[in-house]
């Protein structure tokens, strides 16, 4: 985590206008998460974000699930967001990630734990995040174990996830109440 308090302060139930009650009526009867409480400073921004993020994290996106995580996983750590991390984690393991391949996320594509499969995704993240570009090795290996729209995925479910790390560290929203931060993820 970046700050240690927020930038921009998430809004209580109580500050809503009519139009920010209406943004985040359809997330129902569960508590509205700090990332969702804060954009609601923009409810019109906050519909667009929910909008691409749900078909982010959607079965609609083609990258099974287990695969989205890791390379959503992978950019929180890179981007040292402790929020998406905490939120992202038990996401993960309900996606089939286990304790010790979320740990070796942190390590990237020389731990030996992963698949060649899940080498080549985990270096398509590292060159997304760092040269905003995936080389033509990696992008081979990636077509080795998966197809073109599930390449294309990929980029976008990065970009996305990128963009969040961005928000959620520069706002400084907090981790939502009882979730505790990963040591590795506090700021560098």
């Amino acid at each position: 985590m970046h700050l240690t308090t927020p930038r921009i302060p998430p809004l209580g139930p109580d500050q809503w206008s009519d139009e920010q009650a209406q943004t985040v009526a359809p997330m129902g009867e569960r508590p509205v998460l700090n990332i969702f409480r804060t954009m609601l400073h923009n409810p019109q921004a906050l519909r667009a974000f929910l909008s691409w993020g749900n078909y982010v994290l959607s079965k609609r996106n083609s990258l099974p699930a287990r695969e989205r995580e890791i390379a959503i996983l992978r950019v929180g750590y890179l981007c040292r967001s402790g929020y998406e991390w905490t939120q992202h984690r038990p996401i993960g393991e309900r996606a089939g990630l286990t304790a010790s391949e979320i740990e070796a996320i942190k390590l990237g594509a020389d731990s030996p734990v992963w698949s060649e499969a899940d080498r080549a995704l985990l270096r398509g993240c590292d060159e997304l995040h760092q040269r905003q570009f995936i080389s033509d090795a990696t992008w081979q290996a990636l077509g080795a174990h998966f197809d073109q729209r599930q390449c294309m995925d990929l980029v976008f479910t990065v970009g996305q996830y990128t963009q969040v790390s961005m928000l959620l560290n520069t706002f400084g929203v907090q981790l939502d109440e009882g979730q505790v931060l990963d040591p590795d993820l506090q700021a560098y």
